[in-house]
């Protein structure tokens, strides 16, 4: 059953701060085989101008998958997440994820799209600092495959 179009739009309420660590970065830099030593020492993050370590740019979809969550699991959109798959993901930066940063995401859905049988979600986040300025916006496609005919 196709998705409810008047869901595009829809807005959720932004995220509890998420609180950006050193490990963790370190471990998603080891995770993902990145070894540039701004995602694992601060020395070398400050010889290249930041406060801190800073985080690989696809670290921002830990955050804001979470936070897509809210999506996801809306009741009254009814997506089925047992037949979902991760399409497609993109990010655009006003500044790079650093330690120490507390992060909050405002997740919207920007279209919903039937092809083929299939719903396609497209989400879009909004990654804001404490201080509520931009770090990084991330867009989300999810796909719901058409439930199998008897």
């Amino acid at each position: 059953m196709a998705l409810d179009q008047s869901f595009v739009g829809r807005t959720y309420p932004p995220t509890s701060p998420y609180e950006v660590g050193r490990e963790k970065i370190r471990e998603f830099a080891e995770a993902v085989g990145d070894a540039n030593a701004a995602y694992t020492d601060p020395e070398a993050a400050k010889a290249l101008g930041h406060s801190d370590v800073i985080a690989p740019p696809t670290f921002a979809f830990a955050i804001t998958f979470k936070a897509a969550e809210q999506v996801i699991q809306d009741p009254q959109l009814g997506l089925d997440y047992d037949r979902v798959v991760h399409r497609e993901q993109k990010f655009a930066y006003t500044r790079p994820v650093r330690a120490g940063d507390r992060l909050a995401v405002t997740s919207t859905i920007e279209s919903i799209k039937t092809l083929a049988g299939n719903d396609v979600v497209d989400v879009r986040g909004e990654v804001r600092d404490e201080a509520g300025e931009h770090v990084v916006t991330a867009w989300t496609k999810l796909v719901a495959r058409a439930a199998e005919e008897a």
